[in-house]
């Protein structure tokens, strides 16, 4: 391993080669006998900086179009800082209409063992209490229920997922 000592006139050289913008690798080639990251280190402790940019990045690059997005794009809210200390915002929710599944009729209601195909299947009631028993009304012709709880039980998905969520008792 030989040492190399930066002459004068190398580190001129140097300095000349550097500031016309030659690579690190080119430099080395061109002084002979030192390798690039001797270069690299040279020009780190004599301070140079302010190169002069090669002929083919001294012009910015011509950037290729982008073809049109396809996507429509939507804005949204949002929430920036500390969101615990922002307003809250009230929205008026219109009350539902308050049904009574357990209203049926004494004489309609029906057990189990009593369903069948034209009767509502609807279980009103906690299935291990004695007071447990199914609606028995009138079933639409291909549903197990009646039109009141077919309406509850085929809701459309829009509206069951603009469905605000409710207390918990």
């Amino acid at each position: 391993m030989t040492v190399l000592t930066w002459s004068d006139d190398r580190v001129e050289q140097l300095k000349k080669l550097w500031e016309a913008g030659l690579s690190a690798s080119q430099i080395a080639a061109e002084l002979g006998n030192v390798t690039r990251n001797a270069v690299i280190g040279k020009v780190h402790r004599l301070g140079l900086s302010g190169r002069a940019k090669s002929p083919s990045s001294a012009a910015p690059r011509p950037r290729k179009a982008r073809p049109a997005p396809h996507m429509m794009r939507v804005s949204r809210p949002i929430a920036r800082g500390n969101t615990a200390l922002a307003q809250a915002f009230e929205v008026e929710v219109e009350a539902e209409p308050v049904t009574y599944d357990n209203v049926v009729p004494m004489s309609q209601r029906l057990s189990l063992l009593e369903l069948n195909e034209a009767t509502c299947h609807w279980p009103v009631g906690d299935p291990s209490s004695p007071d447990f028993f199914f609606c028995g009304g009138k079933a639409l012709s291909g549903l197990p229920y009646c039109a009141q709880h077919s309406r509850v039980a085929y809701q459309p998905a829009a509206d069951r997922r603009r469905a605000p969520a409710k207390p918990a008792r």
